[in-house]
């Protein structure tokens, strides 16, 4: 049971990666305005990194455009697998919620006491909160609150002590750094 799943996500895993491998390997190296791009693929982002000879080239915005394209695929793919988890998992509970509601029911009417029914109530809110991901709305709720937050509460969004800025990140590097020496 636990096998075929983690196969599935392997397999999912592995489309990713193929897709990442694909989108590194689309570089620019000349173009006939005679600027030079050059893409350098880390792990998880692409930099672009653009040496033009004049301020109006637009390959910044085509490299950008491109990164953009591939965060969003990333995002509907991991979304996408969020909703296929979701309705994989809810088939196991589903099946274990209504083998509990029958065994329970039958335990409360063999019993004479309708307090045998009382775990069923947990149960059935966590199985309508799962079909409810999964098949219902609830995404889109999350949705729209998510962009109410982003529209009348962006003071919550905020970072302690305000966006990190490179000044930062040096700082915090150098004071790591076993070896650093400065100059």
């Amino acid at each position: 049971m636990g096998f075929v799943f983690s196969r599935s996500m392997n397999d999912s895993l592995k489309a990713q990666q193929e897709f990442m491998v694909m989108n590194s390997r689309l570089q620019v190296t000349h173009t006939p305005t005679s600027h030079h791009v050059s893409v350098i693929a880390t792990t998880s982002k692409f930099f672009c990194c653009i040496m033009a000879s004049s301020s109006s080239c637009l390959l910044p915005m085509l490299c950008l455009e491109r990164q953009l394209l591939m965060q969003n695929q990333m995002r509907e793919r991991q979304t996408a697998m969020q909703i296929a988890w979701t309705r994989e998992f809810l088939k196991y509970f589903g099946t274990f919620f209504g083998l509990a509601a029958v065994g329970l029911t039958a335990g409360a009417i063999k019993k004479k006491n309708p307090g045998v029914l009382l775990p069923i109530v947990p149960l059935s809110f966590i199985f309508a909160y799962q079909y409810d991901m999964g098949y219902g709305t609830l995404l889109q709720r999350i949705k729209g609150e998510a962009e109410n937050i982003l529209d009348t509460h962006s003071i919550l969004l905020e970072l302690p002590k305000g966006p990190l800025t490179y000044e930062d990140l040096e700082k915090i590097r150098k004071s790591q750094s076993k070896f650093f020496i400065e100059k």
